[in-house]
């Protein structure tokens, strides 16, 4: 493998950029990503350049100011590591000729309603569900396929916009809500899902060569109304036969959508009927996920993606880390705390205290003082959160959530105009 590996990150990149220059020596990066997240690259003097892309602008555009890039300093890698600017990566890499997810399978990842289709063609999943122009619409999904569903953008992340309907006066709001465009990803259409009743679990997995791995099933408990996940647990304690049922589930909903590489996080719900997919990413999961896998597992998530970014094999490494015994301690959780009010965030009490509980971790305010906070509508609402260690799942998250429940939030609340009232 050369010592000059050159590889184009598209998107900001988190960390990524710097962790390949440390996992090859002399390696370099440069970073494409949309102009209003430049401010979102860590170190940008330390990549080899930095190209901002207006965020309307067309793939070809894309196209043309990377291959330019790659005629002056050619690419020998490319590499993508969110959610945002995948459809860009894909479609960069196959003008350039640079091994990456297929825009087919990125398209049909971030398009609930073709995964949906897909899945049903290749007989892995039947879940109802069709994209929605309206109310009148939604209303005749239900009359159709009943009561309850969940009402949700086509393509989003973070829970956004996600609404769960029990009756029809809901429909109008639900339909607003998933027609919004959230957390920097542009609306593409509203779709209506048949609700799936059962535990949720998210499954970490690692493929190569079309072959998967399965790291981690981590156990997911979200709000019952806005679905906006409120914390994990890694790994989850399933029997063996459940285990193996959600393993085989997310293997053929991998392989159905073309996915051949790289991290995956999959979403299912083990419904009365078995397990069945809500949605999967072409990334690590979020809401330190990884972490939590590392804890439980050994294996670090994101050091593979980026050994493999560079063209490792990282298949057999993963599978050795699995075989070895783990800590008797490696039950790994996290609970997320959202205030009970809005207003503007002034300061979070109670952090130290809480950093000094049995078991615990960590623990972070994820929001700064000034920022407005309110009401649990996507992840980006929750303020702050714990991780805890444990010998059992439910003593993990019993120890992140009263290290959060210790936590109190300090607002200033603007009062009501008399004339309003």
């Amino acid at each position: 493998m050369s010592s000059s590996e050159h590889v184009l990150v598209v998107g900001p990149g988190r960390d990524f950029p710097a962790r390949i220059r440390a996992a090859r020596p002399g390696a370099r990066t440069t970073v494409i990503c949309q102009l209003d997240y430049i401010g979102k690259v860590r170190e940008p003097g330390a990549n080899a350049r930095v190209i901002g892309v207006r965020g309307d602008a067309p793939d070809q555009e894309w196209i043309d100011l990377a291959a330019a890039a790659h005629a002056r300093d050619p690419f020998t890698r490319i590499g993508t590591f969110g959610e945002r600017d995948q459809d860009h990566y894909a479609v960069i890499a196959d003008a350039l000729g640079l091994a990456a997810h297929t825009p087919e399978t990125v398209r049909l990842v971030h398009d609930k309603e073709a995964m949906r289709a897909r899945l049903r063609a290749a007989g892995v999943d039947t879940t109802a569900c069709a994209r929605v122009t309206g109310p009148d619409e939604l209303r005749a999904f239900v009359a159709a396929a009943g009561a309850p569903c969940v009402v949700k953008p086509v393509s989003s992340s973070g829970s956004a916009g996600v609404t769960k309907v029990t009756d029809d006066s809901e429909l109008p709001r639900a339909f607003e809500r998933a027609a919004g465009s959230y957390l920097g990803l542009s609306n593409t259409g509203v779709l209506v899902e048949e609700f799936l009743a059962g535990p949720q679990f998210s499954v970490e997995a690692f493929s190569e060569a079309g072959e998967h791995v399965l790291v981690a099933i981590t156990r997911k408990y979200s709000d019952p109304a806005s679905f906006v996940e409120l914390g994990h647990v890694a790994p989850a304690e399933l029997p063996a036969g459940t285990a193996a049922a959600v393993e085989a589930h997310v293997y053929a909903v991998l392989d159905a959508l073309g996915v051949g590489f790289g991290p995956t996080h999959t979403e299912v719900v083990l419904t009365p009927a078995g397990p069945r997919v809500i949605e999967t990413h072409v990334r690590m999961g979020g809401d330190m996920i990884p972490a939590l896998a590392l804890e439980a597992t050994g294996v670090d998530i994101d050091d593979c993606t980026a050994r493999q970014t560079l063209g490792e094999k990282v298949l057999p490494g993963i599978r050795a880390r699995l075989a070895e015994p783990r800590p008797e301690a490696h039950s790994s959780a996290i609970w997320f705390a959202s205030p009970a009010a809005a207003g503007t965030l002034d300061e979070i009490l109670g952090l130290e205290e809480a950093r000094a509980l049995p078991g615990v971790t960590e623990v972070v305010a994820a929001a700064r003082p000034g920022a407005r906070v309110g009401a649990l509508e996507h992840s980006e609402s929750r303020v702050a959160y714990a991780r805890a260690l444990a010998t059992t799942a439910d003593e993990a998250v019993r120890r992140a959530r009263t290290a959060v429940a210790g936590l109190e939030f300090r607002l200033r609340v603007r009062s009501v105009d008399a004339d309003t009232v």
